[in-house]
């Protein structure tokens, strides 16, 4: 009996141990921003900073995508393309005229194949507008969208989002404008950003 009690106590205590070396840690799985960032609604916010010539963010790409699936109601997903030299603007500009036709989710996939399994230089509108016509989009709508007035103010936002959110690198996660995530493996991100967001939904709401 004495040896079944001690089986089912170090048996408890490694379930325990085990929950909570999986606990997502500040400073290692996740840092704060030195500086809180406001959101943009009553949701939690998690913002994505990627780039599409990026390797790691098409790594994480099906992940994300698989829990963008499943993710609570409660919570919004929010992609900001990442611009750090005029020669990554073009994608930029690309992923906003798609947003704002609506085609956005279409090309998403697309875009990232043809980067990072095709090999294909897309680094002018041209090209770009070549590719995402074989796709299916009307190229003169996403000629108008990719050069429309509105266009300069998001890709300014982005750049000043990079800036104050202190983006480093892709890609990388913001959570409720505080927690950041960035340079996990994607399985590691995807654990991380569930359990952060049961963080920020405490800090805002005081419920899990």
């Amino acid at each position: 009996m004495k040896n079944l009690i001690k089986s089912l106590v170090v048996a408890t205590l490694l379930l325990v141990g085990g929950a909570s070396l999986s606990a997502a840690e500040l400073g290692k799985d996740y840092k704060l921003l030195n500086v809180a960032q406001p959101t943009s609604g009553n949701k939690i916010e998690v913002l994505e900073f990627f780039f599409y010539g990026c390797s790691h963010c098409f790594d994480l790409h099906k992940p994300l995508s698989a829990w963008e699936k499943t993710m609570p109601k409660d919570v919004e997903l929010i992609y900001v393309p990442t611009i750090y030299r005029d020669s990554m603007e073009p994608l930029g500009r690309a992923f906003f005229a798609l947003e704002s036709l609506g085609q956005d989710h279409q090309l998403h996939d697309a875009l990232y194949r043809a980067m990072n399994v095709d090999n294909m230089t897309l680094h002018d509108e041209a090209a770009i507008s070549d590719f995402v016509a074989r796709n299916g989009v009307d190229r003169a709508k996403f000629s108008a969208a990719y050069n429309s007035f509105s266009m300069q103010s998001k890709v300014t936002r982005a750049k000043q989002m990079i800036r104050s959110y202190g983006i480093a690198g892709t890609p990388t996660l913001v959570v409720d404008g505080k927690y950041l995530i960035t340079g996990l493996q994607p399985e590691d991100t995807i654990r991380v950003l569930k359990e952060v967001i049961v963080m920020a939904r405490q800090a805002r709401f005081g419920k899990k």
